[in-house]
């Protein structure tokens, strides 16, 4: 072991939730979307992937490992063969082995992998976004590439391209066929409006039984419906949307963001065979959104939802402790859940004297156990280097700490 040489780097990367979506590709290979899209990014305290990239002249090949487990796949090796090409020609641009270069003969050792997420994989809360995301970032601080990467995340996951940046993010479309255009760029910073909070409503943890790759393809062949609403419908409410981002509008913002949620699942049912990712405890969160935003006579709440059951809310921080009181009283924890928290991320007071009009919707069912778990948190600041050695989750043989832990057993 005297002799072992790695370099290795470990990043968090974010988790991203779109408030304009993304669905439908008009290049499968290299992942061009049919139009473009805006989200927020979140804090990687409550939702993140957490990465480890080593390169060692001892790896025998390149290896991948994601959540303890040993996998191939063409997406990520994709991601892999971008970070070098670049790095190759940065090399080939400035020869001097200083601080912000690499050694050479680095470029063709091989690279061990080990991603892991602190939240379910493929349940609709965009865990490839945060994985690709932070492959991406932690392959290009390992081979020290620059500029933006947002295009080597996209290889991945469309839009892992987003979680490069923290704040509001936009996703272009891009028109050129090679994909070089089509990049994502921060519009505001996770500064810009403090206020704004997310609250997610995890309502299945399970893998989804539509893929959002399958589920694409199957919209883009079949759904009329999405073909109107690219050339009548995004254009114009993305606009709204970033303009109301951009003036604190919540109101505005708050009525496009479930619009076009609406739209999307409705482009999902307009699909032929038709996807419902929506299940009756999503529907039953949505009539509880409106319903407490006609209490207060405007938008105090909005929601959206990927491809999946999973409530994305986002809301302004005075309306936190009011509306997570509320839905523990309509969608309390159930008798038999015991161990991690009901409301995780940060602190949620607890309100006695909610008004009794709110807490008798007669149109909301109380239904115990129908929200397995509740996460408070907010937007963030994007993909960073951990700097702690024990959080690395490779060892310094190279290999996963889990997956030889888990091999012994």
């Amino acid at each position: 072991m005297g002799d072992f040489k790695m370099n290795s780097v470990t990043c968090k990367a974010p988790v991203n939730i779109a408030v304009i979506k993304y669905w439908g590709k008009r290049d499968t290979k290299l992942i061009l979307p049919l139009n473009s899209s805006v989200s927020f990014t979140l804090c990687t305290e409550h939702l993140c992937a957490t990465t480890t990239a080593a390169v060692s002249p001892t790896f025998k090949q390149d290896q991948i490992w994601l959540n303890g487990e040993k996998i191939e796949n063409l997406r990520l090796t994709a991601c892999l063969k971008e970070i070098r090409r670049r790095a190759r020609k940065r090399k080939s641009v400035s020869d001097n082995d200083t601080d912000d270069n690499i050694p050479l003969e680095m470029l063709n050792w091989n690279v061990h992998i080990c991603s892991k997420n602190n939240f379910p994989t493929a349940a609709g809360l965009a865990s490839s976004a945060a994985g690709y995301a932070c492959l991406a970032y932690c392959l290009a601080k390992l081979f020290k590439v620059e500029g933006n990467i947002s295009d080597i995340a996209r290889l991945g996951s469309g839009s892992a391209s987003r979680s490069i940046f923290g704040g509001a993010v936009q996703w272009d479309m891009g028109w050129d066929s090679s994909g070089s255009d089509s990049i994502a760029r921060q519009l505001y910073p996770h500064t810009h409006w403090p206020e704004l909070k997310v609250v997610i409503l995890v309502v299945s943890d399970q893998q989804k039984k539509v893929s959002s790759f399958s589920g694409m393809q199957g919209s883009v062949e079949t759904s009329e419906l999405l073909q109107y609403r690219i050339k009548h419908c995004v254009a114009s409410r993305l606009d709204a949307v970033v303009n109301a981002i951009g003036n604190k509008d919540f109101e505005t913002f708050a009525v496009n963001t479930m619009k076009e949620s609406n739209q999307f699942h409705a482009v999902c049912l307009d699909t032929y065979p038709p996807i419902s990712y929506l299940n009756d405890t999503s529907h039953t969160i949505q009539n509880l959104v409106h319903s407490f935003n006609k209490y207060h006579q405007c938008a105090k709440v909005a929601y959206t939802f990927d491809a999946g059951p999973n409530a994305t809310l986002y809301m302004l921080e005075e309306s936190v402790d009011l509306f997570i009181n509320i839905v523990q009283h309509y969608f309390p924890p159930s008798s038999s859940t015991i161990g991690e928290p009901f409301v995780r991320g940060l602190p949620v007071n607890l309100i006695d004297n909610i008004d009794e009009n709110l807490l008798n919707l007669k149109s909301i069912p109380t239904t115990p156990g129908a929200i397995k778990y509740i996460i408070n948190t907010a937007v963030g600041s994007g993909p960073e280097v951990v700097m702690d050695p024990n959080e690395s989750l490779l060892g310094e043989d190279g290999l996963p700490k889990e997956y030889k832990e888990s091999s012994q057993h």
